[in-house]
């Protein structure tokens, strides 16, 4: 797997991005589950976010992201950092050594 920063930055004024919440949320949720994602949230002030996420490849990532209601709704849009973590908490090692994603 390889390891991405993500950075979301907003399209349109903050209440048009809030009214999509439920649907963003639900969309990282599945990423939560396949454990893909690690952590998110937006930045403060609230003119985007940040996701640590895992793929097989940024273009794998790129396509996840293309169902995004951010993405689908033209409220955000999104760069893809690729980074290799090679120093981190030890809590975090399966995360980061599990290649069966």
């Amino acid at each position: 797997m390889k390891h991405f920063v993500v950075e979301a930055t907003y399209c349109v004024p903050i209440e048009t991005v809030r009214a999509a919440y439920a649907r963003h949320r639900a969309w990282l949720q599945k990423g939560y589950d396949l454990g893909l994602f690690l952590c998110s949230g937006p930045k403060e002030p609230p003119t985007g976010g940040y996701l640590v996420a895992r793929a097989e490849s940024a273009d794998a990532l790129r396509t996840m992201f293309e169902e995004e209601p951010y993405t689908r709704e033209g409220l955000a849009t999104f760069t893809f950092t690729e980074f290799n973590p090679v120093k981190r908490q030890p809590w975090t090692e399966a995360w980061f050594n599990d290649n069966a994603g």
